[in-house]
């Protein structure tokens, strides 16, 4: 019986929530890709609290392409973050592959300071 994507990537979703939380000291970096844009967040799961979100909605001007997007909403997260005083992550990656869009999101959250 075939799967289909979105069934796929619940499953695997709810495997790496399962096994991942964020903290007010070590929040989690989730991360959502939509067609036109890419969203990025860090929560805390102990108070189910966002502590700072970022899309590449409102970063349109910005940048051109969708890859430039997301090294942009990497890098104002990371920002926004520091700003708060967060420096290290957990990364979610949401069921989506390491990959492209995800992975240059993470490279330039990485790049301006977070650790993960």
């Amino acid at each position: 019986m075939a799967v289909s994507k979105l069934e796929r990537r619940t499953r695997i979703r709810k495997s790496i929530r399962s096994k991942i939380s964020g903290t007010p000291e070590r929040p989690r970096l989730s991360v959502f890709r939509s067609n036109k844009n890419i969203y990025a967040q860090l929560i805390d799961d102990t108070a189910g609290n966002t502590l700072v979100a970022v899309s590449s909605a409102k970063l349109a001007g910005e940048a051109t392409g969708k890859s430039e997007l997301s090294s942009a909403v990497g890098r104002e997260l990371a920002t926004l973050a520091q700003e708060k005083g967060i420096t290290e992550v957990v990364f979610d990656r949401s069921g989506y592959l390491y990959h492209g869009r995800v992975k240059t999101l993470a490279d330039s959250a990485r790049e301006a300071g977070l650790k993960f």
